[in-house]
């Protein structure tokens, strides 16, 4: 959760895959048959954009090239 904007994505990947297939259920039609398939992917998806780490700042060394003995 370092960084709004994919925590964001996250977060409305899961509650449209939800929210999917609590439409497709209590739409009225017995013949619509919710996709938990698809849903179950975006749930993983978002919960993999929830925990990214993509911005997280690492200090980088520059790498001398002495020669060691």
């Amino acid at each position: 959760m370092n960084n709004k904007n994919t925590t964001f994505a996250g977060v409305a990947a899961i509650l449209l895959a939800v929210g999917a297939v609590l439409k497709a259920y209590f739409d009225g039609d017995p013949t619509t048959i919710p996709d938990f398939a698809t849903a179950i992917t975006a749930i993983i998806a978002g919960i993999g954009l929830i925990f990214a780490k993509d911005a997280v700042k690492t200090e980088t060394t520059e790498s001398t090239n002495t020669p060691t003995q």
